[in-house]
């Protein structure tokens, strides 16, 4: 919607449409009006309201402190602003973001904002959105302020709040006295060219103690608020950071309840296999429930208002346990053939029970024989095709499995339609249907093990871009922080997609042998792609140092020619 300003240390002056003028003449008439009524007397010689702005890039030099700016990405960038900034003598340096959440992402982050203060000191303030805006994007808040290369406040990474508030006191003498202390920072600052300045006629510390300023970043939507804030300076803290199992449970949780809460829907649908991934997005709408739940009883009013809406609670009704609100919100389905056990089909009626939410087990094996049987009266004059485990070509036994796996999505969002039809759950705002939840995750993804148009295709998918080794390392931390034991049972089993009838005397059918990798290879190879960039020819050199006497180069190669 905008041009980016060019202009380095430059500022212009802007007429002011009259509307703003006349507006600031009012304000100023208001303000005198009310100092007569208080007795305080009127200020005969008030200027009139200007009729220009300064518009650029400058610092504010406020009565006692220097402020400015720095926006989002440039904290990440090698020649960031506030390092210029704190040369010049700006003492605070604000940052409002826009930062999605990404795993691990976190800590990068933080060594950042520590490292801007350590280097040239000076107050951070640093503004995180937070929340879901309606698209495939969740940012992870998580304001903070750092002082002289400190952490002295920080919010909540994830949260359902509408807006949190984080405060800090600071003494900016300690921000002149850390500058003085280093004798670098000194001589490269007395080279340094002196920013635009704009003036403003405020002060930041209190009247009491001069350099004593309360700063407080606000992490979501653009709102204000205030608190009473000590007088003394705010003591540094240890970084809180989550462990990489915390951000799976909790982060996809609240995007999820962001997007289902401006969708419209009236819950999700999860066809649920027993399997590793559809497992961990049943338990992950499982945290959602419980996130929600401790809103609602901490009285959050904005939760409570959407919890009603969506899940259909009269005015005088909320949920008091999880299990309850995902017995409304989450529906999952088993949809097995003859090819399924008895064992996949137990685990994903046991998840559902621990979880609360509602569920149907069916078979499908009537819809895949019609299917079956319409190729071959049509097609093949009624020959039909067979696995290869009953003889059947490569082809064929591709094309039944795929047949089954595309079978579980039509079924998944003619059920999505009509679940809460048949169950009577409609929503407050009238819609009579669910978000179908997808579960492949990147590292199926990357090498292509997947059926076009089944799991994969959904209406969103929690899991898209995390990899079955943190899955798995997900599965074993939920099974005891988030109460669902039988996750364990998930993690431990080899992952099957079970398409393929077993034979008496063979090996079942298993994920990492059709793919000819295991999954913690296949989790290697996507972070040397994607993280490290690396091509064909610099994952065979990085592969064969990591597995040197393990694998031989010619094995090496043929995996690496695999994937790429």
């Amino acid at each position: 919607y905008f041009s980016t300003w060019k202009h380095r240390g430059c500022v212009e002056t802007h007429r002011l449409p009259d509307v703003v003028v006349d507006a600031m003449e009012q304000r100023a008439s208001l303000a005198a009006a009310a100092a007569a009524a208080a007795g305080r007397g009127v200020d005969l010689n008030r200027p009139p309201a200007p009729l220009d702005a300064p518009f650029g890039d400058a610092v504010l030099k406020l009565r006692d402190a220097v402020l400015a700016a720095e926006t989002c990405e440039e904290l990440f960038t090698p020649q960031a602003p506030h390092i210029t900034l704190a040369l010049a003598g700006v003492e605070v340096i604000s940052n409002g973001s826009g930062s999605h959440h990404q795993l691990r992402k976190l800590n990068q982050r933080l060594d950042l904002i520590r490292g801007a203060t350590a280097k040239a000191g000076g107050v951070y303030l640093y503004a995180n959105q937070r929340g879901c805006d309606g698209g495939r994007l969740y940012f992870d808040g998580c304001a903070c302020v750092a002082v002289n290369g400190s952490l002295v406040a920080q919010g909540g990474q994830f949260g359902l709040e509408e807006v949190e508030v984080v405060t800090a006191t600071v003494d900016l003498d300690e921000v002149v006295s850390y500058r003085c202390s280093i004798s670098s920072l000194r001589e490269q600052a007395s080279t340094t060219s002196a920013p635009a300045v704009v003036h403003v006629d405020f002060r930041l510390c209190g009247e009491e103690r001069p350099t004593m300023m309360a700063v407080g970043p606000v992490k979501r939507r653009g709102l204000e608020a205030s608190k009473p804030r000590p007088s003394y300076a705010t003591q540094p803290i240890t970084p809180k950071v989550l462990l990489p199992e915390e951000e799976i449970a909790y982060g996809p949780a609240c995007w999820l309840w962001d997007y289902l809460r401006r969708s419209g829907a009236a819950g999700f649908l999860v066809p649920l296999s027993g399997g590793a991934d559809s497992s961990s997005v049943a338990a992950i709408v499982g945290a959602m429930c419980q996130l929600v739940v401790a809103a609602v009883r901490a009285g959050d009013p904005q939760v409570i208002d959407d919890v009603r809406r969506v899940a259909g609670y009269g005015s005088e009704e909320l949920p008091s346990e999880p299990g309850e609100l995902a017995g409304r919100l989450l529906s999952c389905v088993y949809m097995g053939t003859v090819n399924s056990s008895r064992e996949t089909r137990e685990r994903a009626r046991l998840l559902c029970e621990q979880i609360g939410a509602y569920h149907l087990s069916l078979s499908i094996d009537s819809v895949v024989e019609a299917v079956v049987g319409l190729f071959a009266a049509a097609v093949t004059g009624g020959r039909r095709p067979a696995f290869k485990a009953h003889g059947g070509t490569t082809a064929e036994n591709l094309a039944l499995q795929n047949i089954q796996a595309r079978l579980r999505m039509v079924l998944a969002f003619l059920l999505a339609q009509l679940l809460p039809w048949a169950r009577g759950l409609n929503n407050q705002g009238g819609a009579g249907w669910l978000l179908v939840l997808g579960s492949a995750n990147v590292d199926e993804c990357l090498r292509g093990y997947l059926t076009k148009y089944d799991c994969s295709s959904a209406d969103i998918n929690p899991i898209g871009s995390i990899s079955k080794t943190d899955l798995r390392s997900f599965l074993q931390w939920a099974a005891t922080n988030l109460g669902y034991s039988v996750l364990a049972q998930v993690e431990a089993a080899p992952p099957t997609a079970e398409l393929e009838p077993l034979v008496e005397g063979q090996q079942p059918q298993l994920d990492e042998v059709d793919m000819g990798m295991t999954y913690a290879e296949l989790s290697l190879y996507g972070r040397l792609r994607k993280v490290a960039r690396a091509g064909p020819a610099a994952m065979y050199n990085a592969c064969a140092a990591m597995w040197q006497g393990q694998l031989t180069p010619q094995a090496i190669a043929t995996k690496v020619v695999i994937i790429t």
